[in-house]
C-alpha cells in the first residue's frame, strides 16, 4: 500500500510535536498557546502542505466535496425527469 503521508510531512508534525511539548507552539493570529496534541498535528500537517508536501485533503474538504457531489447528481436526476416530461406531453 502506498504511503498516505510524505516523509516530509512527517517531519514537520514530529517538529511541531516537539515544539507544543517545549511550550513554544502557537497558534495562528491570535498567537496563544497550543495545548492540544490534535492541534499540533495540524499545525504540523498545515505547514507541511504549504511546503508542497504530499498531504491528503482535509476531512472538511472531503465531505463537502462529497455532498456537493451528491446535490449535482440530484439536480441532474430531477432536470432528466422534467425533460422527459415535457417530450411525452407533445
Amino acid at each position: 500500500m502506498a504511503r498516505q503521508y510524505s516523509k516530509k510531512a512527517s517531519a514537520d508534525v514530529e517538529r511541531a510535536m516537539r515544539k507544543r511539548k517545549a511550550g513554544t507552539l502557537r497558534s495562528g493570529r491570535s498567537g496563544r498557546k497550543v495545548r492540544s496534541r490534535k492541534q499540533a498535528i495540524a499545525i504540523g500537517l498545515s505547514e507541511a502542505r504549504w511546503e508542497g508536501a504530499k498531504v491528503p485533503k482535509t476531512a472538511s474538504s472531503r465531505s463537502s466535496s462529497k455532498k456537493s457531489a451528491a446535490k449535482t447528481r440530484k439536480s441532474a436526476k430531477k432536470s432528466a425527469k422534467k425533460r422527459t416530461s415535457k417530450k411525452a406531453g407533445r
